[in-house]
């Protein structure tokens, strides 16, 4: 069952790397759900997370989200001196903090440009992530942490990717980049074998006949009433 998780883990990674340039160390933003998650299930996050995803990680969370368990009290005052570990990111909401969910949400905005991973057990957020394109989702059943599969919001756009719809200018660049490293380049430059093209057709067969004129006539019959002059003239000498 562990070596079929991984292999799964490994295959959705493989996506996200190439399809969506994640790189080395990978962002991955907690929530205090995951990390409540995690405390019961006795789940070690940051020594067991960097083995699963396949590369060093860098766990990190919110000030709202921070701010969010410490006003839950006692009842998740374990998640929060796990979730107090790892690194801030900055939020837009210094002034007026958002609910942890909220945060995360805006922390993945315009296309996910940070690469962030979202880990949350809050199915409705999970959902909301699912509907924007190259954010892996990560959570825990039972005493495991698991990768979801790529949503099909990433799926229909890595598809219109390859059909060139809609490339921007950077995306461009990083993917000419990833092909050069993977010797991809080469390959599309060097010059295919030309197929054979069907001969056209004859050019002689493309002349245009030529078509009898009266003018072409008129030689003829004027030869067959010389005829029939000189004809009359031998008779009438005859005679």
């Amino acid at each position: 069952m562990k070596v079929t998780r991984q292999k799964h883990a490994k295959k959705n990674m493989g996506f996200y790397r190439h399809s969506f340039q994640f790189r080395e160390p990978f962002q991955v933003l907690l929530d205090g759900t995951f990390c409540q998650a995690a405390l019961r299930n006795k789940i070690q996050i940051r020594e067991q997370l960097p083995g699963y995803l396949g590369g060093a990680a860098q766990l990190c969370t919110t000030r709202c989200v921070l701010k969010e368990l410490e006003s839950l009290g006692k009842a998740l005052y374990g998640a929060k001196l796990i979730a107090q570990r790892f690194q801030v990111r900055n939020c837009s909401h210094h002034k007026d903090p958002v609910s942890g969910s909220a945060c995360l949400l805006s922390m993945i905005e315009e296309g996910n440009p940070h690469h962030f991973f979202i880990a949350t057990q809050d199915q409705d957020l999970a959902n909301k992530v699912k509907k924007k394109a190259g954010v892996p989702l990560l959570f825990i059943i039972q005493n495991t942490m698991v990768l979801d599969k790529p949503s099909p919001k990433s799926l229909a756009f890595v598809q219109k990717l390859q059909t060139n719809q809609l490339v921007p200018e950077h995306q461009k660049q990083s993917i000419v980049q990833l092909k050069e490293k993977e010797g991809l380049a080469k390959q599309e430059g060097e010059k295919r074998r030309k197929r054979k093209r069907a001969g056209g057709p004859n050019p002689l067969s493309c002349l245009k006949k030529k078509k009898k004129t009266q003018e072409g006539q008129e030689p003829s019959a004027e030869k067959n009433k010389r005829r029939k002059r000189k004809r009359k003239r031998v008779k009438a000498e005859a005679m």
